[in-house]
C-alpha cells in the first residue's frame, strides 16, 4: 500500500487529510502521467464523475483545475455511479476516467479513484507513478499556456443517458410481473436508478433513499444498512428488494421474506445459471477469502470451481482476468460480470439478479436462498495508523491466538484477521457452526488486538 493509494483509490476525511490542494496535485500528476505517451501538442482526455456527498463538488474543482493546468481535457460526467464514469471512459475514448467518491462510507470521508482508458482501476505501477509527483514533485509538473491549457466539456447528461442503454441491453427480459423495491442510499444511483427501471414498462418499481441532500449518502439505508429495506420489502409484499451503496458500485438484496441476498448467494445463483447456459468459462467463479464457508461447499456440490482472493474487487478483477472468468465478486456486494463491465456494478447486477428471478417463476427466497450461510461475525477495531496494523499483522501473539482458535473450531470454522485497505481499522472475521461460538471466539481475537493498539 502507498502512502496515498489504498486498495479503492485514496481516501480520507475531507479537509482532514484529504483536501482541495491534494486533489490540485493529484489532478496535475495524473495529467502528467497520461501525457507521457501523448505525441507532441495532443492533450489527454479524462472524465470525471461523483456521487453526491457535499464536498464532491470541492474536490472535483480541484483536480479540474489540476488537469486543466497540466494541459488535459475534461468530460464533466456531473453525478453518476462509478461504474457509470468506467463505461463511458472507454465509450468515449478516454484515457481515464476519476470517480470522486467514498462508497460506502459516511459522508464526511471522500475519496479519489481512477480508471485506465480501458474502464479498469489503474495499475500499483501507474498509481505510484502519480503518487510519487504528487508527493515530490508537483513544483516541477510543467503549467501549460495559451491553447495548451486544458478544457472542460459538460456532457452528464447524455452520458448517463448513454450509460443507461447500455445497462438496459445487458438483459432481454421484459421482467413483466415483477414488483420491486429499490433503496438509492441516497447515493449516486439516486441520479440514474428510477431512470433505468422504468425502462422496463411492466416492471412494477418503487424507489426510496433517492433524495440525497450531501449529507445523508448511506446514512441508515442502502446496502449497508438492510434492516429497513427487509420489512418494507415483507411487509408490502414486494418480490425482492434491491439496496446500493453511495457510489453503485455494489448490490445486495432481500428476498420477499426479508431474507437477505448477499455477494455470495448471487454469485451462487448466477454462476449456477450461467453454467447451465454454457456462459461460465471453466465452470469457475472468483471470490475472495472473505466469502462464507456455505459458498465454498455449494459451488463444489453444484460441479463449479471456486476461486478466492485476497479482499478488494481489484484483486478479483486481476484474477477473472488471468484466467478467463467472467463471474467474480465479494461478499459484500461488489459483483464483476465482466461479459457486461470491467468492474463492479451495483445496477448491472441488479438487472441479471431481476432477469434471473423472473426466468425462473420461482420465489426469490428458491432461487437465491439454495446457498447455505454459516453464522459470521465481523469485529472490527480501531488503530492509530498503517503502521499500527503492520505491527499487530506481524504478531507472534497474535498468530498463535488465532492457530488455537482455529484448532478449537475443528475444521467448522475458519478465522480471518486483516487490515481495512480504506479505513483506521483491523477487521477480525469468524465463521463456525453456531452463532454464539462465532461471537465468543472473535472477541477474545480482537480483545487481544485493542491491547495491542
Amino acid at each position: 500500500m502507498g502512502k496515498l493509494f489504498g486498495t479503492d483509490g485514496i481516501r480520507g476525511v475531507v479537509n482532514a487529510g484529504l483536501d482541495a490542494d491534494l486533489a490540485y496535485k493529484v489532478g496535475l500528476a495524473a495529467a502528467m502521467v497520461l501525457s507521457r505517451d501523448k505525441k507532441p501538442g495532443e492533450k489527454p482526455l479524462v472524465t470525471i464523475g461523483k456521487d453526491t456527498r457535499i464536498s464532491g463538488d470541492l474536490l472535483k474543482g480541484s483536480l479540474i483545475s489540476g488537469l486543466c493546468t497540466a494541459g488535459a481535457d475534461v468530460l464533466d460526467l456531473g453525478t453518476l455511479p462509478t461504474p457509470g464514469v468506467a463505461w463511458v471512459t472507454v465509450d468515449a475514448g478516454a484515457d481515464a476516467g476519476i470517480v470522486i467518491s467514498a462508497s460506502h462510507n459516511p459522508f464526511e470521508y471522500n475519496g479519489i479513484k481512477i480508471f485506465n482508458g480501458q474502464g479498469f482501476k489503474l495499475s500499483d505501477e501507474l498509481e505510484e507513478k502519480i503518487e510519487d509527483i504528487v508527493l515530490f514533485g508537483s513544483n516541477n509538473v510543467p503549467m501549460k499556456t495559451g491553447g495548451n491549457i486544458g478544457k472542460v466539456s459538460y456532457v452528464a447528461p447524455k452520458a448517463s443517458e448513454d450509460y443507461i442503454d447500455h445497462l438496459e441491453a445487458t438483459i432481454d427480459s421484459t421482467l413483466g410481473g415483477l414488483r420491486i423495491l429499490v433503496d438509492c442510499a441516497n447515493g449516486a444511483a439516486s441520479a440514474t436508478a428510477a431512470r433505468l427501471f422504468d425502462r422496463f414498462s411492466k416492471l412494477r418499481t418503487d424507489v426510496i433513499n433517492a433524495d440525497p441532500d450531501g449529507v445523508n449518502i448511506n446514512d441508515r439505508c442502502g446496502s449497508t444498512h438492510m434492516d429497513a429495506l427487509a420489512a418494507m420489502v415483507k411487509a408490502g409484499g414486494y418480490d425482492i428488494g434491491i439496496a446500493f451503496d453511495g457510489d453503485a458500485d455494489r448490490c445486495l438484496a432481500v428476498d420477499e421474506q426479508g431474507g437477505m441476498i448477499d455477494g455470495d448467494r448471487i454469485m451462487a445463483a448466477c454462476g449456477l445459471d450461467l453454467m447451465r447456459k454454457g456462459r461460465l468459462p471453466g465452470n469457475a467463479v472468483v471470490a475472495t477469502v472473505m466469502s462464507n464457508l456455505g459458498l465454498r461447499l455449494y459451488t463444489k456440490e453444484q460441479g463449479m470451481r471456486l476461486e478466492c482472493t485476497d479482499v478488494g474487487d481489484r484483486n478479483v478483477l486481476e484474477r477473472m482476468l488471468e484466467k478467463g472468468y467472467r463471474l467474480g465478486g465479494e461478499q459484500s456486494g461488489h459483483m464483476i460480470f465482466l461479459e457486461h463491465a470491467t468492474t463492479g456494478d451495483g445496477e448491472l447486477t441488479a438487472l441479471q439478479l431481476l432477469a434471473l428471478l423472473k426466468e425462473s417463476g420461482k420465489k426469490a427466497s428458491e432461487v437465491f436462498g439454495v446457498c447455505p450461510s454459516y453464522p459470521q461475525v465481523l469485529v472490527n477495531i480501531q488503530v492509530a495508523d498503517n503502521d499500527v496494523k503492520k505491527a499487530v499483522m506481524s504478531s507472534a501473539l497474535l498468530a498463535q491466538a488465532v492457530q488455537t482458535e482455529e484448532a478449537a473450531l475443528k475444521g467448522e470454522g475458519r478465522v480471518l484477521v486483516r487490515p481495512s485497505g480504506t479505513e483506521a481499522l483491523m477487521r477480525v472475521m469468524v465463521e463456525a457452526k453456531t452463532q454464539e461460538l462465532a461471537q465468543a471466539t472473535a472477541q477474545r481475537l480482537a480483545d487481544l488486538i485493542a491491547g495491542m493498539r
